[in-house]
This record gives structure tokens, sequence and C-alpha cells, in this order.
């Protein structure tokens, strides 16, 4: 057996890896090779377009058949059937395997016969299908050839940026499968009962942080479907985190059955919504410097660490769609090339989730206030000091609403505001009704 990894970033289509995706790939596929040389075999690693790279690998070893897991991206299953027609033709049998999802995006259909754009009904008929069966274990030993065919070095594929600014992902993530499973059991063991409570609240460590390695392959949704339900003294904490992975098949079975949904808002009216074009108040939002500190804490430690909370996901991504009114797709492209996790389904449907124009939204006029959010889940204030560490010193009274605090509390605190910490850019009351206003209009 001749494992292979293949970068192929012109089959990706318009979504090729993002920077701290590349980052990522480096070191789970540098994972991956210690994992194989363990077991008696290695990662060969090859470039170009699938279609031609793999048929004429397998003349080159006289391999007979060729497997892989399906993803259900548009570009992933095109260049699939590009691939199967090759192998076809130069004699050789392919093969897939579901590995990626619990369930195959096709097989959930509505009694009508039509994909769900609803999740708890699609969820439902999931549930009907029964559990997903328990993962195998894993080989102790894989056949090698007589002799490897040649490999490409991984530093000759440039997936590691030139200057280094992955210093906070190396301390916070741990690429790979060993880090995925020894990741998971910590989260299973220790943490899945307090989920349902803990999840919402940025500075607790209440959330899997799974997302990446699920992404990538380095662990599977059966491996957690089944840690959980294994682990957890409380069945109703295991049920919802097994809910949250419902919601990344949900994310599959939308982009596999409205492959268009990438780029375009599933909802067509929102074509004609009048979006604003303000390229200053976009860079405010990507640095971190829009004078609201729930929404800039999440956009450094974004930048910072390659992965954002998924409660502050949601409170950056209303601010971005809704106070400042621009498009959704630019914070699907700056999400795509920052987070770790960049996964092209669920960054489309968590977007236009978020700005009411996918399947099952938040109603456009649900608008999160920054404020009343920070106060609520995170009312000590201690997410914002980790990752605005200008406001550290102000007490909590006032952390997520530096601008009403008195003077005498801003100078204990060294605060300057336009100075040391940003004026908000946006009064959000006003940008609330813009808002409105521009949805009424479609």
């Amino acid at each position: 057996m001749i494992p292979v990894f293949l970068w192929s970033p012109e089959d990706d289509g318009p979504w090729p890896p993002g920077a701290a995706s590349r980052w990522w790939l480096h070191h789970s596929l540098a994972s991956l090779d210690r994992a194989l040389r363990a077991v008696g075999g290695k990662l060969l690693i090859r470039r170009g377009p699938a279609s031609e790279v793999l048929p004429r690998l397998a003349r080159e070893t006289g391999a007979a058949r060729l497997f892989w897991n399906r993803l259900y991206e548009p570009a992933a299953i095109e260049a699939e059937g590009r691939v199967e027609v090759a192998a076809r033709a130069a004699g050789v049998e392919t093969r897939s395997f579901p590995g990626a999802l619990l369930y195959e995006p096709g097989a959930i259909q509505t009694a009508e016969g039509r994909p769900f754009q609803v999740f708890t009904p699609y969820w439902r008929a999931c549930a009907a299908m029964g559990p997903p069966p328990p993962p195998a274990d894993g080989p102790r030993r894989l056949p090698a050839p007589a002799a490897w065919p040649a490999s490409l070095s991984l530093d000759s594929l440039g997936l590691l940026p030139r200057i280094d600014w992955a210093g906070e992902m190396n301390s916070s993530f741990t690429p790979g499968e060993a880090g995925a499973l020894s990741r998971a059991d910590e989260f299973a063991r220790h943490e899945v009962d307090g989920y349902p409570q803990a999840r919402d609240r940025p500075a607790q460590s209440g959330v899997s942080r799974l997302s990446p390695h699920l992404h990538f392959g380095e662990i599977s949704p059966r491996q957690l479907w089944h840690a959980a339900a294994s682990h957890a003294a409380d069945a109703a904490a295991a049920q919802a985190f097994q809910r949250e992975l419902g919601w990344r098949e949900f994310a599959h079975h939308l982009l596999f059955h409205f492959p268009h949904t990438s780029a375009e808002p599933l909802r067509p009216r929102f074509r004609d919504l009048a979006w604003a074009d303000s390229p200053g108040a976009l860079r405010a939002w990507q640095r971190g410097q829009t004078g609201y500190p729930l929404v800039d804490a999440g956009m450094r430690q974004l930048w910072r660490t390659g992965w954002m909370h998924n409660r502050v996901r949601m409170i950056v991504a209303s601010f971005l769609v809704k106070d400042l009114l621009l498009p959704w797709q630019q914070g699907a492209a700056w999400f795509w090339d920052t987070l770790v996790d960049a996964d092209l389904a669920n960054n489309t449907l968590n977007w236009q989730w978020s700005a009411g124009c996918g399947a099952d939204a938040a109603p456009f006029f649900r608008i999160f206030n920054p404020v009343i959010q920070g106060k609520k889940f995170d009312p000590d204030g201690d997410y914002v000091r980790r990752y605005v560490p200008e406001l550290r010193e102000l007490p909590a009274r006032w952390i997520h609403e530096p601008w009403r605090a008195p003077r005498e509390a801003l100078a204990r605190g060294a605060v300057e505001l336009g100075v040391t910490y940003p004026e908000p850019i946006v009064d959000h009351a006003w940008a609330r009704q813009r808002a409105l206003d521009a949805f009424a209009r479609i």
C-alpha cells in the first residue's frame, strides 16, 4: 500500500487553502508521515492535477486500485469525477468511502425527495437513520512496496509562512492524529458534561476545539460521536455535542445540494441588498479596531491563534454584516484565510446564517448588540482583557462600553479613547436602523 498526499490547489477551484490552513496542513502531513512510518509505511508526496498525477503514479508503481475518502465541496466532486474517468482509462479500479461525514448528503431527503433547508427536521431525519457505526481500529502494519517511488519533500510545497507569524498557533494546537485523539479524549472525559452550559462562555475552556482536526481528517465525526456517548455522565450533554456535529453535517448537506452558495446567497432576494462599500471599516474589523471590545477581542484572537470561539464568531459576523453593512462574502473570505479550521461548507452556512440569507438562517432583523452580548457571555471581561490588553485595567462595569466610562475610570485604567483604544467606528443604534431599512427595501 502506497499512501499518497497530492498537493493540487488547482483542483480546489476558487477556494484553495488559505494561509492558516496551509500552516496546519504542513504540520498535519508531517505528523501523518511519522505515524505511517511507525507501522511500516511512509507518505508519498506529489503535486499537480489529480486526474493527471494519480494515473501516472499508478502506471509507475503498477498499482491496480486507487482508494480515497469522498469530499463534498463542488470543486472536489468535479476533481474526483475527472480522476475516475482517467483511472478507468488507465485500467485502474477506483473506490471511494464516506469517511468525512456521519451521513451521506444525498441520503437524507424530505418526504418529497428534496434537500432539507431547515436544521431541526434534517437532524430528525438523520436520527431516524440510527447512530453511526463505531470506527474500526487502525492497522498495526502496512504492507510496503519492494521499492518506494520518488517523493517530493514536504518543505518543497511551501506551505509554511515565510515570516513566522504562527507562534501562538504552535502553542494553541497540535496538528495531526495524535493531537486530535489527545484533545478528543480530554474533552470527552473531562469537559463534555459541562458543554451545554460552558460553550457560550469565550473566557472558559467550554468547547471542544476539534474543528480543525475534523476538517483535515485527523479524526472522524464517528470517533467523536462515540467518544461523547461513551464518556458523558449526562446523556443530554453528549446529545448537545452530537447535535453540533449534526450542524456540521447540515453544512455539507447544503453545499452538496446548493453548490453556488459559497459565493451567492441561498435566498436570491439578498443579491439586491444595498451593501455599503467601506474598505476602512473592513480593515478596522479585520484588525480588531472597531471600538467594540468583544468584537475586537474576537478578531484579535483569530489573528493571533487562527481560531475564534463560536459564540464570538456569530457576534463579529453580525457586526460586519449588520452594523457595518458589509457583504458577508468579505467576512467569509477573511475567515477562509485566517482560520485553521476553514471549511468551505461550514464557512458558507455560518456566514449565510449570520447574514440572514441562507438556510435556517437567523432573521436579518436579529441583530446582535455587541455590548449586551459582552455583558451576557463575558460578564467579568476576562476574554476581552486577554485579547485587548489596553483595556485590562478597566472595571468590568465599563469594559464592554468604554466610551460610557467616567473620566476617572478611564484615567485609572490608562485608557485614552481615540489614542490607546479606538472610539466606536459606528453607533450601534443608528447602524441597526440602517440595516433594517436596507432589508425592508428588498
